[in-house]
């Protein structure tokens, strides 16, 4: 899908022609409308090239176009969250984005663009605008998993116990993953619209925008010092889950030991009377069985109060 834009009271207005368009957004492009940027001397890469992940495919000059690779989150036709590939080519007359999935930026911006820094009155505008609207959503994104990483210490330091049952503990690792794998695709995300920033700021069309894209790289600075601490948070939450988890299973298997050691005295005892030997006097008198049963069941709390005494239990 075509979709032109030219600016007018603050916005981005869609429906302008692609040859007076200062931006076109394509989603998902048909082979007739790649035909027709051709035709405006642009050259619209697959899906497969934009995919590459070698810095000279992501970010590289062709003729008088600049072109920049970047990834960052949205959804899918089916409203399924992937990262996926968003292509910037800029050149003097127009800026053309190129992505196959839905980034919400790209929904958002159009009717915000006149609040950007960077304003709408070049194409390197409209880039450096885009970018800052990706760079608030990266921050909104990296906010909603400090938050779920607050949940999951709740669950990991609750005082109450019954709050870290095994299956609880479980759920909250599988947690701690999502918000790992989420945290990975943002850092993704600031890395390449970093280098795309800065492969850009050079260029003569840029220099009067140069003070925004300075501000535009401090603030993603900003914000991979805030992944690095949330990676930080990740790792030490899935080491403080495994460690609840593993105790929670020791307390487990103690408990079966414990059990198991509390039954071995009287075992032992039943063992020796379970002997067919010809002669063993207590069988024969009336207090012999309820001398066994005495002996056994004292085995057994002798066993546990050495067990208190020791603090094993």
């Amino acid at each position: 899908m075509l979709t032109a834009y030219r600016p007018e009271n603050g916005k981005m207005i869609a429906g302008a022609p692609p040859e007076t368009a200062l931006w076109i957004d394509l989603f998902q492009p048909t082979e007739a409308e790649i035909a027709r940027l051709a035709t405006l001397g642009i050259a619209i890469p697959s899906l497969a090239d934009m995919e590459e992940i070698e810095l000279s495919n992501r970010l590289y000059h062709e003729d008088a176009a600049h072109v920049m690779t970047i990834v960052t989150t949205g959804q899918t036709a089916a409203g399924t969250r992937i990262s996926g590939p968003v292509t910037f080519i800029l050149t003097r007359e127009r800026l053309v984005t190129v992505r196959h999935h839905t980034p919400r930026p790209f929904e958002t911006w159009p009717n915000r663009a006149g609040k950007a820094a960077a304003g709408t009155a070049s194409p390197g505008a409209i880039l450096l605008g885009l970018a800052e609207e990706i760079i608030g959503r990266l921050a909104d994104h990296l906010e909603e998993t400090s938050r779920g990483l607050d949940s999951v210490s709740a669950t990991i330091y609750a005082a109450d116990p019954a709050l870290r049952t095994q299956e609880r503990l479980q759920l909250t690792l599988q947690q701690v993953g999502r918000e790992g794998e989420m945290l990975g695709r943002l850092r993704l995300s600031l890395l390449t619209l970093g280098r795309a920033i800065g492969f850009v700021m050079p260029l003569p069309e840029m220099r009067p925008l140069a003070e925004v894209a300075a501000t535009l790289s401090r603030d993603l600075q900003a914000l991979e010092v805030h992944a690095d601490f949330l990676g930080q948070r990740v790792a030490l939450a899935s080491d403080a889950t495994l460690g609840m988890i593993d105790l929670a299973q020791n307390a487990t298997v103690r408990i079966v030991s414990v059990v198991s050691a509390l039954f071995l005295p009287p075992t032992l005892i039943a063992s020796i009377y379970g002997m067919n030997f010809a002669r063993m006097p207590e069988l024969a008198q009336p207090w012999g069985y309820p001398m066994a049963l005495g002996l056994m069941l004292a085995s057994a709390l002798l066993t546990w109060a050495y067990f208190k005494w020791k603090k094993w239990l």
